[in-house]
């Protein structure tokens, strides 16, 4: 697959993606719902709607309490994903504590980017670090006119420059790729869902401390319905749906790397050196945007380390040095040839 391929792909997973969620979203909310018909602790009555017979089926009642709740879950999921698809990437850099950087402070990483950039035909993007010193790094923007890679300080001052560059390529590469597009999106959709669900559930525990009115009860278990539908969907069908993306774009990403500075040993050691310490501390309370780094930057260990295999969007830097050493021993003349400095999409 040559990248021309691939943005294409990504182009059809992106349309995928936002037809998956809404049709998810539906498929949780109905479970739920028929699970509290079933049981007796919802009906139709207690959301006020009338004009239904007064026997009617399970089914038929979890499906019309579905359908009087998800259109303001959707509209509000979806107000929150075109809000985020255009401020998206000033979000994920507030959540990274990532700061911008100007040519007067770092020349020599200026110049790198921009160089790179140049190999790889496309715009410069703006440069942010992280103050942390581990190494890892990531790119946002939902496209390459308003790309954005950021840097922590440790991969700054621990690669040398062929290995920085090649770090830098692996990042130009998701943003020519329009990877970061396609995460952009993934993750404005999941973090809608977390946050809206954290927040209906907190205004249930308050609304049920206050007591009162006969009706409280009900109207408390309903948003705490909603709240638990929008967790459910936030923190397990979702990332399955992010899964679905494919490991295969960091690979890409790899190979597209090595097309641009045309020194895939240089990534190799990159890789090997970020493997001994990603963890970016400030991104433990940020999976999601842990998701758009070149290596996992989460803590390893008990659970999270359980979830990091099941849920991961990277295949393991292990898997990622055998594919760059095999394309050192068996492709080592790139499938898509262009010369230094044309673009490689």
């Amino acid at each position: 697959m040559n990248v021309y391929d691939h943005i294409a792909v990504n182009n059809r997973k992106t349309a995928a993606i936002l037809c998956a969620f809404p049709v998810a979203l539906f498929v949780t909310f109905y479970l739920l719902s028929l699970l509290l018909v079933k049981t007796e602790v919802l009906s139709l009555a207690d959301l006020g709607i009338r004009g239904f017979p007064t026997r009617m089926s399970d089914r038929r009642q979890a499906l019309e309490l579905t359908m009087a709740a998800y259109p303001w879950i959707f509209l509000t999921a979806s107000l929150w994903i075109a809000f985020s698809y255009y401020k998206g990437g000033a979000m994920i850099l507030r959540m990274a504590h990532a700061r911008p950087v100007t040519f007067e402070e770092n020349r020599d990483l200026f110049r790198l980017v921009e160089n790179t950039a140049i190999m790889a035909g496309l715009p410069t993007p703006e440069i942010y670090l992280i103050e942390d010193e581990s190494l890892n790094a990531f790119a946002t923007g939902r496209n390459p006119e308003e790309g954005i890679i950021a840097l922590t300080d440790g991969i700054v001052k621990k690669l040398n420059k062929a290995e920085l560059q090649a770090v830098i390529a692996h990042e130009l590469a998701h943003i020519g790729n329009r990877d970061t597009r396609l995460m952009l999106i993934t993750v404005a959709g999941i973090g809608c869902f977390t946050f809206l669900g954290e927040l209906l559930f907190r205004a249930a525990f308050r609304s049920g401390g206050r007591g009162g009115r006969r009706g409280a009860g009900k109207g408390t278990l309903i948003i705490l319905a909603v709240g638990i539908v929008c967790l459910l969907f936030g923190y397990v069908v979702a990332p399955i749906l992010r899964f679905a993306l494919s490991r295969r774009r960091e690979y890409q990403a790899d190979a597209t790397a090595v097309k641009i500075t045309r020194d895939p040993d240089a990534l190799i050691r990159a890789l090997t050196k970020i493997a001994f310490d990603p963890r970016v501390e400030v991104l433990d309370t940020s999976p999601l945007v842990g998701n758009m780094c070149i290596a996992n930057p989460a803590a390893v260990g008990g659970f999270m380390s359980l979830e990091s295999r099941l849920y991961s969007t990277h295949p393991s830097i292990n898997d990622r040095l055998v594919a760059l050493e095999k394309m050192m021993g068996i492709d080592k003349e790139p499938q898509v040839k262009t010369p230094a400095g044309r673009a490689v999409w």
